[in-house]
């Protein structure tokens, strides 16, 4: 029925579908705006994503939106698009998908221009001699010092700065050489040069050149794929086509997987840049996400560098997309919207009619496929930059050589020679924790968590078991509940391979890298920079050191446990096992000297280690597409996995096997359809799990079965009892 202005919104909430509502007062209300409306017994914000003069519902129904939040829209019209393609192509509620592109304070209902806290030195403050006060008050001194830089900086980045600071400044303006005020321009860092000497970067190699010219000489938009051996200057390549952009005015989004690889990124960008890139993930507050978004969508920041969440950024004048580590599992987002930050960026940039770089040493399978089909650009790296050369690989035999507390005798030997070479030396092992369980030495029986299908990890440190899973945790049990027999770690994790190398090299500064360690703000910059320096000389890490970083010093990797890749039950345990040992082992020998890569192994005969010693990745990738193509796997074929999580498995399997029956019901042809099934894992958090896998060699015949399928279940009595999800393009079906 046609009445003037109605306003479609998003609204937060789990169905897929927009709402309508009546503009508050006469006047135009376009979309991209926020509006507060009335939903159900409480006043919710939305989104106005369409304008239109019929709904669906008598007009006398329709309520009034109680007010406008923005006098001008917060996001654009291909903003908005990204907004609708996302939320069609994964099959998510689309107000839950514009939840996940706005910065929390903007889906509170805050102000756009928010007030900002700063801090300034006074005139008495600028003319204070550092030295002095550094004799009586060293960390009233560095803080005075960064604002003499600054002259005024933001709470948020003082915290970032300098973390502990805020105590410090009381002192500080008590002796009248500090002020506090608020203002509305945040003068983020985008608006100021850093304040660094602009370094002149390295002369490109033939590859470098050759790669910068094949991405410089295609106009518009276009998929290129930097596939560069680890140490190759993949990031020399993004330097200089980030150069180009902000030469020319246009904004450059770098994404990263992980928040741990954009320290040392942001210090490489304001020495090569000489400008302050602006920040997005989640480790910041939310006034410094506010920030950012502010900066990027006004066009005030030409460089902003985030984790995934960072591809829904608005960019007012957006000239380049950079995906770096494009085959790292953290850029698919497992929770909630299941979206993929890369797949994102390539749709995103096609719109914008702007490039996107993906690269990576170990570049996916289903990236190189695209290569294959034509659809990306391919251009090599096949050499590392400089003088430095591949490392050395070599096996360990487990069979051969006992390991004591995880180390073999000719992994402690490497090290001692390592170290007597002045070299630096990183243990791989990708579990954290003393051990992965406790185990009875009479019975045997085995610590498990009482909500999940797990085992519990002894973390000896705290005196805990906790469960990685549902974050339960009780103290370490000394004796046995049930035959009373002493109680051992079964097992090694970092927490235990860091207890035995302080007892092998006691004079060593060792340093543990996981997420236990560097839980506290501050922690991971610090480790990073002993590191870096060369003051740690052996780094013992996680999958977080595997990828990105760059140790000058560092000549020795060695990866305790490999074995658990190699009998992988997922089709993609052999492409990820070859990832992680090449990108954790490209960190030896980035320098002058070579480097080693040593790994232990209980399986020295298994095919896996000839193709990797042989050929490298490539040839492990291109064996395991032809596997892939034979099988029918992805890239040959599009997933989709729906799940169920109810406090009985009756109830999970009971919504699964509804959701068969709907999407067979539909009759189209070509969808192949498992299950349901348990999950690997059943009951985690308390919770029974179950699945369904939909399989298809055509994306499009697919997506119409869950076009058709997510409104049914929505509206299914079995859905109230359940938890579920569709997750399309899976990365993890276990």
């Amino acid at each position: 029925m046609s009445h003037g202005q109605i306003l479609r919104v998003a609204i937060n909430v789990p169905l897929s579908r927009l709402f309508d509502y009546l503009a508050p007062s006469p006047g135009h209300v376009p979309p991209g705006c926020r509006v507060s409306v009335p939903f159900g017994r409480r006043t919710q914000i939305g989104m106005v994503m369409e304008i239109s003069g019929d709904s669906d519902l008598p007009i006398e129904k329709l309520k009034h939106a109680k007010a406008v939040l923005d006098e001008n829209p917060l996001l654009s019209e291909i903003d908005l698009w990204l907004i609708r393609f996302t939320s069609a192509y994964y099959h998510h509620p689309i107000g839950e998908v514009v939840a996940a592109a706005l910065p929390m304070l903007l889906r509170q209902g805050k102000a756009r221009d928010s007030l900002v806290r700063k801090v300034s030195v006074t005139p008495e403050g600028a003319r204070t001699d550092l030295n002095l006060l550094r004799k009586r008050a060293r960390r009233q001194a560095e803080l005075l010092a960064l604002l003499q830089d600054a002259e005024s900086l933001s709470f948020t980045e003082l915290d970032e700065t300098m973390p502990g600071w805020r105590p410090i400044r009381a002192s500080l303006i008590r002796k009248s050489l500090l002020e506090e005020f608020e203002t509305t321009d945040d003068e983020s860092r985008a608006d100021r040069l850093a304040n660094v000497e602009q370094e002149i970067g390295p002369t490109l190699n033939a590859d470098q050149k050759s790669a910068l010219k094949s991405i410089r000489g295609a106009a518009g938009f276009h998929s290129s794929v930097i596939d560069g051996v680890t140490g190759s200057g993949k990031t020399e390549v993004y330097l200089h086509l980030i150069q180009d952009e902000l030469k020319a005015g246009r904004q450059v989004l770098v994404v990263v997987p992980e928040i741990g690889l954009t320290p040392q990124l942001v210090s490489r960008f304001r020495r090569r840049l000489g400008l302050e890139p602006v920040l997005m993930h989640s480790g910041l507050t939310d006034l410094a996400r506010l920030a950012t978004w502010r900066a990027a969508e006004s066009g005030r920041a030409g460089l902003i560098l985030g984790t995934r969440s960072a591809i829904f950024i608005p960019l007012k004048n957006p000239g380049l997309i950079i995906i770096d580590e494009e085959h790292d599992g953290s850029l698919k987002q497992q929770e909630g919207l299941r979206y993929s930050a890369r797949d994102l960026a390539v749709v995103r940039a096609k719109k914008l009619g702007i490039p996107v770089v993906l690269g990576s040493a170990t570049p996916s399978l289903e990236t190189l496929q695209r290569c294959d089909d034509g659809a990306y650009n391919l251009v090599r790296l096949p050499t590392r930059a400089g003088k430095a050369v591949p490392p050395m690989m070599r096996l360990v035999d487990l069979a051969k050589h006992d390991a004591y507390d995880g180390l073999s005798q000719p992994v402690v030997d490497s090290i001692t020679k390592t170290i007597s070479h002045d070299g630096q030396i990183l243990i791989f092992l990708n579990r954290r924790g003393f051990a992965p369980t406790l185990i009875c030495s009479g019975c045997g029986n085995i610590a498990e968590c009482t909500r999940c299908d797990s085992r519990m990890t002894v973390h000896a440190a705290s005196n805990l078991l906790k469960c990685h899973h549902c974050g339960a945790q009780r103290r370490i049990d000394s004796d046995c509940a049930d035959c009373g027999s002493p109680c051992r770690p079964l097992g090694h994790g970092t927490e235990r391979l860091e207890d035995a190398l302080r007892s092998y090299f006691p004079n060593e500064v060792i340093t543990r890298i996981d997420s236990d360690s560097t839980r506290l703000k501050g922690t991971m910059s610090k480790a990073l920079t002993m590191a870096t320096s060369g003051e740690t000389r052996i780094l013992i890490g996680t999958q977080m050191l595997s990828k990105g970083h760059h140790f000058p010093k560092l000549t020795l990797v060695v990866v305790v446990n490999a074995d658990q890749g190699l009998f992988s039950t997922d089709f993609r345990g052999g492409e990820r096992l070859a990832q992680s040992l090449v990108q954790v082992g490209g960190r030896a020998g980035r320098e002058e000297r070579q480097g080693e890569v040593i790994i232990q192994t209980a399986f020295p005969d298994h095919p896996f280690w000839s193709e990797l010693f042989n050929g490298g990745y490539p040839k492990v990738a291109r064996s395991a597409l032809v596997e892939r193509e034979s099988a029918g796997w992805p890239p040959f074929s599009r997933l989709a996995l729906i799940r169920a999580a109810a406090t009985s498995r009756e109830d999970a399997h009971r919504f699964l096997t509804r959701a068969r029956k709907l999407a067979d019901a539909t009759g189209i042809d070509g969808v192949r359809i498992l299950g349901p099934v348990s999950a690997p894992m059943e009951r985690k958090a308390g919770r029974f799990r179950a699945q369904l896998l939909l399989q298809s060699r055509q994306r499009g015949v697919l997506h119409q079965v869950l076009t058709s399928l997510r409104p049914s279940l929505e509206s299914s009595t079995e859905a109230r009892r359940v938890r579920w999800s569709i997750d399309v393009d899976p990365i993890e079906l276990f």
